[in-house]
């Protein structure tokens, strides 16, 4: 057609008008989504990556402590242009940790974050499957120094672990923390992320063992993996909302003791059942281990805000409410008030 209207003259073609309608826009979830977390990410202060698509096993292999047996290959370039490019990536944090390496000699705070596919290949199948994944890489200083004091010490898992908070509040998905063992993280220092009651990811930190395998200053390295899919299969396009109570809040400090290897999770989810709807807010602001409340036990100090929509709180029905939340922490959590 091109060939044509050049041979027959472009000027001698009739300008017309459309005649038809344009067609009926459509919301694109998976799109919007995408670009909702970019923005939640870089107003955290994470920087977009983009990196190599193709690889070597090589490469990958620096995060990787051991390779089983019966590990499936790579998806193979026939015609690689580089010697280190002849595969495809089957995950994201290898070529972030390489730009982490990359500018860690010049910067003292790195936090990065790429949205991207991985190519999984499939057993006795021609073409791979191809998933979309999001990866957070954190390393250096919590703060740079500056004219006002500031906490300058290195970032940890739970700087890690609230970004990822603060994420999932933007795309309003329900999700839980476990405690896991997974490659690359350090054990103890890994979590696993469940929506919906299946795992979409892992987050914490990097093994210090391949942390040697990179040219980098020595601050531990902070990291995430999910299935980026998933995540936006979770996220609420509509959410509930409720109208301000003018009524005063009622404010209480609870401290339980618990066994040292409970989760904080676990007694959330007990104060939160037993104080029903009048609980408005809880939040955990102390953690305790010492001799005086013995070995092998914690204890776990939360802030609690009592509130009704529909009247002002009386005091015997705000002790009422302690009162059952003590007992439920008691029969289902062994817990205790700390004295």
């Amino acid at each position: 057609m091109e060939e044509i209207g050049r041979m027959y003259g472009y000027d001698r073609i009739p300008e017309t008008m459309i005649h038809d309608r344009l067609p009926r826009p459509r919301a694109t979830p998976e799109i919007e989504g995408e670009e909702r977390l970019r923005l939640t990410l870089a107003r955290l202060g994470v920087q977009e990556a983009v990196t190599y698509r193709l690889t070597s096993p090589e490469r990958e292999a620096r995060l990787r402590l051991a390779l089983a047996a019966d590990e499936p290959d790579y998806v193979r370039l026939a015609n690689p242009i580089s010697a280190d490019r002849v595969v495809l990536r089957r995950q994201l944090l290898p070529g972030l940790m390489e730009a982490v390496e990359r500018n860690t000699r010049v910067r003292e705070r790195i936090a990065l974050f790429e949205i991207g596919p991985v190519f999984l290949p499939r057993r006795h199948e021609p073409l791979p499957d191809e998933v979309a994944r999001l990866a957070l890489v954190l390393t250096g200083r919590r703060a740079l120094p500056g004219w006002q004091p500031g906490d300058t010490g290195a970032i940890d898992f739970f700087d890690l672990k609230g970004v990822v908070e603060h994420l999932l509040s933007e795309l309003h998905v329900q999700a839980e923390f476990e405690s896991a063992q997974q490659e690359p993280y350090l054990p103890g220092k890994c979590a696993g992320l469940k929506v919906e009651g299946s795992v979409v990811g892992w987050m914490g930190e990097l093994h210090p063992m391949l942390v040697q395998r990179y040219d980098l200053a020595g601050s531990p390295v902070q990291a995430a993996e999910f299935d980026l899919a998933r995540l936006l299969d979770a996220m609420q396009l509509r959410q509930d909302l409720a109208l301000v109570s003018p009524y005063p809040p009622v404010l209480e400090d609870l401290a339980v003791v618990v066994d040292e290897a409970l989760p904080a999770a676990r007694v959330e989810e007990v104060i939160r059942r037993a104080a029903g709807g009048l609980l408005e807010r809880l939040e955990l602001f102390d953690l305790y281990q010492g001799e005086q409340i013995g070995a092998g036990k914690k204890s776990l100090a939360y802030s609690l805000v009592y509130r009704s929509g529909e009247r002002t709180l009386t005091d015997e029905e705000v002790r009422a409410v302690r009162q059952r939340v003590v007992t439920a922490l008691q029969e289902d959590v062994g817990g205790s008030l700390r004295q």
